[in-house]
């Protein structure tokens, strides 16, 4: 082993390190490599910045705006009423529609991005069916993952070593090369899924399991005791001052949720910042945090006069205020900070009001407390704010809607033209006229032209932390192919399976990817090992197609714990799972989908 390669396999272990222990966060770890990598003398800054050029990057790009459009108009709402006009109270039938409907949705955008539309959409079917939720994330999340294995562009693995192909001067996938080996593992999924459902927990939690009115939230999240509205009387020290000036929440704990205020033809109610300047008379819907006693000191020192509040109150002016329940994944930049540290009203425009964690309310001071993986709060502010959660999947996902929302839910009205550009961009992509890439971009313009996705959704709808993680790990592929590891890797690779039969290689391949998607995401296991596949088949003179589809296939491969992919981590607070019940459905079928991939991938792709 030369001295280069040392140094290569140091800085890959230690990225391999960083990302099981998730410190520091994903694309941190990749950008300290791309920054590391050229020092070592095997790739220039131009080969380690040359990711951003990449069409397979941009590529990815363009399917998150394309699948932002489809949430954006209503699409995913539409299938879940679909869901439940058609499956009725009948759970084996909600479960095969549903996993078909995820699964081929999934086929054309990120599979974490669908499984954030379809936890609310698969939670109301919940309320309305009496069926318990955990009967149905597990399923849900199951078909998310196997939508990676249905077409080029379902998820990144498939499109990094669809890349690596073309790197080596070998023609790619098509669009419809992964359908042949996904259709099979879905069907057998579905039965599976139909057949261990009885393992998974039977949890029916009113709190998680449907649509809830304002005053049931006021109740669940114990904030009876912390919400206020107080008016402001003459001589109080706020009048005619800036938010910012009297800094409440600072000073004395408050959180200032609406500005309610007389206007000439009737009430308004104002949306709180920093500039907003109080006036005598305005009426204030406060929070005031758990450190604080009660809220009798607080009206003495700033002059305010108590008024009633009741659930009633929040529903009288739904038009104007607005609330939700969110899930905190694990790509939200919040994790790990108070609300205070994350800034989290002013890059949100909403207030975290409750919070609830392991199932129960918190009570504890929710500003003082660091935020986890899992966390649901519930937020208040405008509508409109609310609204623009709906595209963003990475920080926060809506996983309850108030019934209050009804009458202020987006007309689905250009579903049916966000639906075109969809067939459009796979017309293009299955008939080859353009370049992917092409094609994704046209969807995009397309999306932007009949008014489905806009300039700023579009740039929010985009996983920031999921492209800089490809780009900052895509140069270690060259690194490692210089210093010779790829080919040390390979040779070990074919001396553990010596004389042995192809299937036996690729089931070999096959177990290495999936375990190190263990640990790892899923995209980085697909950058470190597509090298090796390829490599292994150029040693045997062999194809590279069943090698380089089995490490795609693989990557997918990642039902067997909750950390194995954000899909599943997703599912786990609506679902109410253990990581046993992870291992006890996953394992399992994990080898079917191995055997499965195994047996097909040399007959489909001669080697």
């Amino acid at each position: 082993m030369s001295g280069s390669l040392g140094i290569v396999l140091a800085l890959l272990a230690s990225a391999i390190v960083m990302f099981a222990i998730n410190k520091p966060r994903l694309d941190a770890v990749a950008l300290i490599m791309l920054v590391v990598l050229p020092f070592t003398g095997t790739v220039t800054v131009g080969e380690a910045l040359s990711g951003f050029s990449d069409p397979n990057i941009v590529l990815i790009a363009a399917l998150f705006v394309i699948g932002d459009g489809l949430v954006r108009t209503g699409v995913a709402q539409r299938l879940g009423d679909w869901l439940i006009a058609k499956a009725g109270n009948n759970e084996v039938r909600l479960i095969v529609l549903l996993m078909l409907v995820v699964c081929g949705l999934g086929a054309t955008m990120s599979s974490t991005a669908v499984t954030a539309i379809f936890i609310p959409v698969a939670l109301r079917i919940a309320k309305s069916t009496g069926i318990s939720p955990s009967r149905l994330m597990m399923p849900l999340s199951s078909a998310a993952l196997i939508s990676g294995m249905m077409t080029l562009v379902a998820t990144a693995p498939n499109l990094v070593v669809n890349s690596e192909l073309e790197r080596h001067g070998v023609a790619g996938f098509r669009f419809f090369s992964f359908t042949p080996f996904g259709l099979p593992v879905l069907f057998l999924g579905i039965i599976y899924m139909c057949l261990t459902r009885r393992w998974l927990p039977v949890s029916h939690d009113p709190k998680t399991s449907g649509r809830v009115s304002f005053a049931n939230w006021i109740d669940q999240y114990n904030l009876a005791d912390r919400e206020s509205r107080l008016r402001i009387m003459e001589g109080s020290p706020l009048a005619k001052k800036c938010l910012e000036d009297v800094n409440l929440r600072g000073a004395s704990g408050v959180n200032i949720l609406a500005i309610e205020r007389n206007g000439k033809f009737a009430n308004q109610v104002l949306k709180p910042t920093a500039k907003t300047e109080l006036q005598v008379g305005d009426i204030l819907l406060i929070d005031r945090s758990a450190s604080i006693a009660g809220g009798d000191a607080i009206r003495k020192q700033y002059h305010l006069e108590q008024l009633p509040l009741t659930g009633a109150y929040f529903s009288d002016r739904s038009q104007e205020i607005g609330m939700v329940e969110v899930l905190l994944p694990p790509t939200s930049e919040f994790i790990d900070n108070t609300l205070i540290e994350s800034e989290f009203r002013s890059r949100s425009g909403l207030t975290a009001i409750g919070m609830r964690r392991s199932g129960g309310a918190y009570t504890g001071d929710m500003l003082k407390e660091k935020l986890d993986v899992g966390d649901i709060l519930l937020l208040v502010g405008s509508w409109k704010d609310i609204e623009r959660l709906r595209g963003e999947t990475s920080n926060m996902v809506i996983i309850g809607l108030p019934v209050e929302m009804d009458e202020r839910l987006p007309a689905p009205g250009r579903a049916l033209q966000a639906l075109f550009c969809l067939a459009v961009v796979i017309g293009l992509m299955v008939g080859g006229i353009v370049p992917n890439v092409q094609a994704a971009l046209i969807g995009c313009l397309l999306m932007g032209v009949f008014g489905c996705v806009d300039f700023a959704s579009a740039y929010r709808s985009i996983d920031w932390k999921t492209i800089v993680l490809i780009v900052g790990m895509l140069p270690f592929s060259i690194a490692l192919e210089r210093t010779g590891g790829v080919e040390l890797a390979a040779a070990a690779l074919k001396s553990l399976t010596v004389g042995a039969d192809v299937r036996l290689v690729l089931a070999t391949l096959f177990v290495i990817t999936a375990l190190l998607g263990m640990f790892i995401s899923n995209t980085a296991t697909a950058i470190l090992m597509a090298p090796v596949a390829l490599a292994i088949a150029h040693d045997l003179k062999l194809s590279p197609y069943p090698f380089a589809m089995i490490v795609a296939l693989a990557a997918s491969t990642a039902f067997m714990t909750p950390v194995s992919s954000p899909v599943n981590t997703l599912v786990v607070a609506p679902g109410r799972y253990t990581f046993g019940d992870f291992v006890r459905v996953g394992v399992p079928f994990s080898v079917v989908v191995l055997i499965v991939c195994v047996i097909l991938a040399p007959w489909l792709l001669p080697p």
